[in-house]
């Protein structure tokens, strides 16, 4: 954050003016502990909801909005937005997003391909190979989306028995997504070593526009003059042997210390 507000460029783009920089790379080893921001709050049900509802394959908002037990979630606005309205095919549906693509990208001859399971499956036969990949962006179905993925493809790399993943963003907002997107995927990367037998060790971020919002200045500022916690331990249920036996009690954040929730637009 600090760097992008001291050197970054401004910019009007789609939905405001930011300051940014390009492929921003972070490092986060997961020996340290799990990388939740504590200088705020983060919040960790989400998610650990979103996450889930990517793993189960699912583009409906109404599953999304059980998991959380909430009425409205992150992806409300896509949901109600007047662009998407009329190609949704019931209220809620966000079309042909993150999860679907990770669970049922479609083939040319009409068949599908569950890129999660047959990278898992990959990692037990062959963990060397490199070809540990799974894709969100499909160029042929972005206008079947609520909205293209931001975080759009994420590969994984076995050594020593330890994997890692390395995930590529395209859009970054810098105070409110990105802590987000890097808990999610220290997440998954923590419950796929669980399911091959491996440690996870590395969860790495390349931001290629990494930007902060002009509007966020102000949060920015205030969380700059913070000074950072101990990091807390995630907690996986041990017996959950299957990506998709995951539920939402079989995840938690143990000895989480963090600051005071900072609100932003």
């Amino acid at each position: 954050l600090k760097h992008i507000y001291e050197n970054g460029t401004d910019v009007v783009g789609r939905n405001g003016k930011t300051r940014k920089l390009m492929a921003q790379q972070m490092r986060f080893n997961l020996s340290d502990g799990f990388p939740a921001v504590t200088t705020k709050k983060l919040a960790f049900k989400a998610v650990k909801s979103e996450l889930l509802w990517f793993i189960e394959g699912s583009g409906d908002e109404n599953r999304l909005k059980k998991l959380n037990g909430t009425d409205k979630t992150i992806w409300t606005p896509n949901a109600e937005a007047d662009y998407w309205k009329p190609k949704a095919k019931f209220p809620g549906d966000l079309g042909r997003v993150y999860g679907v693509q990770w669970r049922h990208w479609k083939k040319s001859d009409g068949g599908e391909v569950d890129q999660l399971a047959e990278v898992i499956e990959k990692i037990k036969k062959d963990p060397n190979d490199r070809r540990l990949i799974v894709n969100a962006w499909n160029p042929g179905e972005i206008d079947q989306m609520a909205l293209p993925p931001c975080h759009m493809t994420f590969q994984f790399f076995v050594v020593n028995n330890k994997i890692s993943l390395h995930m590529t963003q395209r859009s970054c907002d810098m105070f409110l997504g990105v802590p987000f997107n890097i808990a999610s995927y220290s997440l998954l990367l923590s419950m796929v070593a669980q399911v091959t037998d491996l440690t996870p060790h590395e969860c790495v971020l390349t931001l290629v526009d990494a930007h902060i919002y002009h509007d966020h200045f102000e949060a920015v500022e205030e969380q700059l003059t913070r000074q950072p916690h101990k990091l807390p331990t995630l907690w996986l249920n041990p017996e959950i042997k299957n990506i998709d036996d995951f539920k939402m009690t079989d995840i938690k954040l143990e000895n989480y210390q963090h600051d005071e929730t900072i609100s932003a637009k």
